[in-house]
């Protein structure tokens, strides 16, 4: 089994590049807000306060938490929660003094805690989440938010009655490539948005093992219909936002399609997703996602009428810097740098629309990182 990664940036390092990329706390407030508490002032001021958390869900996904929370100096762990006692178990050899409960709500009239940090499967998101906000918890939820628009209502107006800090686990906003990239884009660096592309290609079946067929629906959550909603909710989301981020709009209507095209093994979510996601000012999102091929990988493109962001790989390529040689002249060159050995007798005399025509630059110099999106 693949080990967990060590935290991508430390606290420090990520407040030293986060001062780099916006220029102060002035535009931390206007451009991403959600980043007002990693500023100098903000950290100073909380210096000596600790934070006692307790993960609930302690799989795969809240064991990166913990290696993630054991880091950081003003984080105490001091419970976990599971009804599956492996996982339970390996949470526990990461923090053994920590508390263990095996019902969520025992966790949660535990005064102790200040906090959760919920890694489920998405059908208990909203449940607990209510539950945490209504025990005067704050929370941090792994995405998505909920399985239902009800559910996803009702836990915004539980929010707002609280005064209790709810966030939600999408990871590009804290994308060192994607605050700086979306700084360009609302500057008009590539112009009018009119467009947007964004796709995720695997080749893996999304399995996991399974001790005991009794387990299945259990372990293997993301493949079944009661526990998640697929491709969409565990892939999708996270680029959904950065298409609104982008263009500061949230989509009027939608039309997709679905299907199991290759994994056919009694999975009821589907392995292939083709949508279109329209917003009031007729641009559009063209979204793909595929889990038995993975050729093209994961790309979110912007696409602006000066100019094209691919935030995914942190490259962004201009419209005026394309060639404008005409298809004679860029013949004669091709013969030049023996690209030819012969003149072609016919081909076409119009300028290739190529992506090769475009010079890359890259979003954040000298520090190019590519997020590996694990899900």
């Amino acid at each position: 089994m693949k080990k967990e990664k060590e935290v991508d940036v430390s606290l420090r390092q990520f407040i030293k590049n986060i001062g780099y990329m916006t220029g102060g706390a002035a535009l931390l407030a206007g451009t991403t807000p959600w980043l007002q508490s990693f500023t100098p002032d903000k950290l100073e001021e909380i210096k000596k306060e600790r934070a006692r958390v307790a993960v609930i869900g302690t799989g795969s996904r809240g064991q990166y938490h913990i290696h993630n929370l054991l880091q950081i100096p003003h984080a105490e762990i001091v419970a976990f929660c599971d009804d599956y006692q492996p996982s339970l178990d390996a949470a526990l050899a990461l923090c053994p003094k920590a508390k263990t409960y095996t019902d969520y709500r025992k966790l949660l009239e535990n005064p102790e805690i200040d906090g959760v940090i919920i890694a489920t499967p998405l059908n208990w998101h909203a449940t607990m989440v209510l539950d945490a906000l209504a025990a005067g918890k704050h929370v941090f939820c792994e995405k998505s938010m909920a399985l239902t628009m009800e559910q996803c209502k009702a836990i915004y107006d539980a929010y707002q009655h609280t005064g209790k800090v709810l966030y939600f686990c999408m990871q590009r906003m804290f994308d060192e490539k994607y605050i700086k990239g979306m700084q360009m884009i609302h500057s008009g660096l590539i112009g009018d948005v009119v467009g947007l592309r964004c796709h995720w290609f695997r080749n893996h079946d999304w399995r996991r093992p399974v001790p005991s067929p009794s387990l299945e629906r259990k372990i293997n959550w993301r493949l079944y219909w009661e526990s998640s909603a697929g491709l969409m909710t565990e892939l999708a989301s996270h680029q959904l936002e950065v298409c609104n981020w982008a263009t500061r709009k949230i989509p009027e209507s939608v039309i997709g399609t679905g299907d199991i095209v290759h994994w056919k093994d009694g999975r009821e979510v589907y392995d292939s997703v083709n949508v279109i996601y329209h917003y009031s000012d007729g641009v559009k999102i063209n979204y793909e996602s595929l889990i038995s091929n993975k050729f093209n990988g994961m790309e979110d493109q912007i696409l602006g009428h000066k100019g094209t962001m691919n935030l995914a790989t942190g490259k962004y390529y201009l419209e005026d810097e394309t060639s404008s040689k005409s298809g004679i002249e860029q013949l004669l060159k091709q013969i030049g740098d023996k690209v030819f050995t012969a003149v072609p007798a016919a081909g076409p005399s119009w300028r290739p629309e190529t992506k090769q025509a475009y010079t890359p630059h890259y979003i954040v110099e000298d520090r190019f990182h590519v997020n590996d999106g694990l899900s």
